[in-house]
């Protein structure tokens, strides 16, 4: 039987993910200038929802650090505090480490004091308060039996000097279910003034009725503050809209009887271990709260009103876009990834059913009206549109990732000194979970290769006419039914003359051999490669990019650079929407059955031959509208037979690369076009050049999937018979 608080701290920690990305997010729309007060508020309720939630499950280590960041915030909101650009760098830096306890927390790691005890240091000194010692008196969350007497609330009569409320509160079942605490509003109203608190109990049902998600008690404040309705308003605006709340100003006379209030006595020590169907027996029962100075709330145990579910709704309204659009929040429902991904083997295999199905009604020799071919191109698309829902279901925005940049962009430049800045872009450009995943590792790479290589010192880029602080871009993009992601820097370029220079010095390219730009360029990939002049943490061990480009290629992608000396560089990453099912066009070479991706494919032509042109001993070009391109025979590039003799009246496949390069390619026959299942070949026969995976086709049999951007890069180029190129030598 699972346990039903790990379950809610599973969720907690869930919903801690969403709200570390809502705060990065607000963040970052300060940092950039275009924060308003509800932005502000954003940050300041996903810090102060996590520590609620982290106090019901007894996480003392992340409640002090966010009770401490939550301060800085509350500082910031009621413009005590100015948000400038050094105090945001150290609330990014507290966004993080708020990150890494949740981590330590979830993963039941011990916490080390002192990679935290700087960060705060530098908190208390930007509060200009003893903010430690407070701390230790606010925030000590101990296991606690809870009862009625909630501490926190001062008992002490109210003098008249001043003007007074009478507050009648009474959550809705709503303000309960998204996690909201009452406990919390009556600490803010505690740092306006005065107060005595009674709590009608009378609704409180027996024990084994109660639900964390249902009100049954109302809550009614004498309130003493000079700081007027409006202030008590405010704190009830996390909560406006579910919860019953009248405000009533009391007149001189009935405050002047206030003072003579009799307060009920402590009565938790009387109460049984959950003392509420206690309480329900005397429902007059008035409940005085005890509160120390500042309002640091320890927050309640998890038997609680699930305050452990927090969600970025907890004491808030949802958080708008950064466009200020209100959109409508939609269910969801959260599902196991290995369900999910049982449910994609499941669609592959009905894809491939699908085209067995269709291979047996094309022996068949069926008409095509018939019943059968009409049912079976129902189910064609029927087919396409669950494998589409499907890989949507897996599909997942890359702003977790590119948030995951940002830290890296702050660590990176923090440790070599430099003032750098990252700029996103396409945060929302979905693709497969799986693909997101194993792009962590060298995307993280690039990013800090742009940093230690590819932007100047802040003294240089000054004395060179550029802002201090570097420029750092990751963008996302759909592009050609593939996602493009780019990182780019305004840094100094590649200094192409040094490249060459280490590569021959390091033996990994001859020196007499004359190499164009872009071929410079790709020399950053080779094995062993680096430019770093010392071993840092950061490059120096000539294990970089090349481990990068094995990483995307292992993922059916590819990598190209390009560089302006003295205006930066662009690393460009083009990757599969999906690694589970493509679309693409069946072709035969020397009785092979082989696959193209549909999407590297321009256009298809027939060769003339007007259009053949030999270039050199061994190669030909085809002209394309006025415009040369290289061919290829994949026969030959595959080992399948030697050149063809004569390629007038053979069809060729137009092949774009992602420097914009063409290839036309040599094929026997174009046989079909259909969805295919990707079988990755990497765990039986690592990786093949020029073949991308497997799939299985209609008839039973295996055909290889290739990819063609890479079987041009490793190709010969040789379209003449050898027999022919012996006669020339001869």
């Amino acid at each position: 039987m699972s346990d039903p608080m790990a379950e809610i701290k599973a969720s907690f920690f869930i919903e801690c993910d969403e709200l570390l990305e809502s705060l990065q997010d607000g963040l970052q729309l300060m940092d950039e200038g275009e924060a308003d007060s509800e932005t502000v508020n954003v940050v300041f309720r996903a810090v102060h929802s996590i520590k609620g939630g982290a106090g019901a499950f007894g996480l003392d280590d992340l409640v002090k650090f966010a009770h401490r960041f939550e301060t800085a915030m509350d500082d910031v909101r009621s413009d005590k505090l100015e948000a400038t650009h050094d105090v945001l760098k150290l609330f990014f830096q507290c966004g993080d480490i708020l990150a890494d306890l949740v981590r330590e927390a979830r993963e039941n790691e011990p916490h080390d004091p002192s990679r935290t005890a700087q960060v705060l240091t530098e908190i208390d000194s930007l509060l200009g308060s003893s903010a430690e010692d407070e701390d230790e008196e606010e925030v000590e969350f101990q296991p606690m039996t809870l009862s009625l007497d909630l501490p926190g609330i001062d008992a002490d009569p109210i003098p008249a000097s001043e003007p007074s409320y009478t507050i009648v509160f009474e959550p809705e079942n709503e303000l309960y279910s998204l996690g909201n605490e009452p406990l919390f509003l009556l600490r803010a109203l505690r740092e306006l003034g005065d107060m005595h608190v009674t709590c009608e109990t009378k609704s409180l049902p027996d024990l084994d009725q109660l639900s964390a998600e249902i009100g049954t008690m109302i809550w009614t404040i004498q309130l003493t503050t000079s700081e007027g309705e409006a202030a008590i308003k405010e704190v009830f605006d996390f909560v406006d809209g579910i919860c019953r709340l009248e405000i009533t100003e009391n007149s001189p006379a009935m405050a002047s009887l206030l003072p003579d209030l009799d307060l009920a006595p402590d009565l938790a020590p009387e109460l049984p271990p959950l003392p509420m169907p206690a309480a329900a027996e005397n429902p007059s029962v008035e409940t005085p709260f005890v509160a120390p100075e500042k309002s640091s709330p320890p927050s309640p145990p998890a038997t609680d009103a699930k305050p452990a579910q927090a969600t970025p709704s907890q004491d808030t309204k949802p958080a708008p876009k950064a466009s200020g659009a209100a959109t409508a929040p939609r269910a969801t429902v959260r599902v196991d990834l290995h369900r999910i991904d049982r449910l994609v083997n499941l669609v592959g295999e009905i894809v491939i059913n699908q085209a067995m199905l269709t291979q047996s009604v094309e022996e068949a020799g069926l008409p095509p009206n018939s019943t059968v071919r009409t049912g079976l191109e129902e189910f064609l698309q029927l087919t396409r549109d669950i494998q589409e829902s499907v890989m949507m279901i897996r599909a997942q925005p890359v702003k977790s990732l590119f948030q995951r940049m940002g830290r890296i962009v702050r660590e990176s430049s923090a440790d070599i000194g430099k003032d750098v800045r990252l700029k996103t872009e396409g945060e929302n450009t979905e693709v497969d979970k799986t693909v997101i995943e194993r792009l962590a590792d060298p995307l993280t790479h690039m990013i800090r290769n742009a940093v230690d290589h590819g932007l100047e010192s802040n003294a240089e880029r000054e004395a060179s006419g550029k802002s201090a602080a570097g420029n750092v871009h990751l963008t996302a993009m759909h592009r050609s039914g593939r996602v493009v992601i780019e990182v780019s820097d305004d840094g100094a370029g590649i200094n192409r003359e040094k490249v060459h220079q280490i590569a021959v010095e390091k033996g990994l390219v001859p020196p007499e051999l004359q190499l164009t730009d872009t071929e410079i360029d790709n020399l950053l990939f080779l094995p062993g490669f680096s430019t770093a002049k010392e071993v840092s943490n950061l490059s120096g061990r000539g294990v970089g990019m090349d481990v990068v480009r094995s990483a995307i290629q292992a993922l059916g992608g590819r990598i190209s650079i390009t560089s302006e000396r003295g205006k930066g560089t662009t690393f460009s990453i083009s990757l599969p929407l999906t690694l589970a099912v493509l679309d693409g066009m069946i072709i035969s070479v020397a009785k092979e059955t082989l696959v193209v991706p549909l999407n590297s494919i321009l256009e298809t032509l027939t060769l003339t031959p007007s259009d053949l042109l030999e270039f050199g001993p061994e190669t030909h070009v085809v002209n394309i509208r006025n415009t040369f391109v290289p061919l290829l025979d994949l026969g030959a590039e595959l080992g399948y037979r030697e050149p063809l003799s004569d390629y007038s009246g053979t069809v060729v496949l137009l092949i774009m690369q992602e420097d914009g390069s063409r290839a036309a390619v040599v094929v026997d026959a174009i046989e079909d076009q259909r969805q295919v299942v990707i079988k990755g070949l990497q765990d039986s026969y690592g990786r093949v050049p020029g073949i991308a995976a497997a799939t299985i086709l209609g008839d039973g049999k295996i055909a290889l999937i290739l990819d063609p951007v890479d079987l041009i890069t490793q190709s010969s180029g040789r379209t003449r018979p050898m027999s022919n190129l012996e006669k020339i030598a001869g």
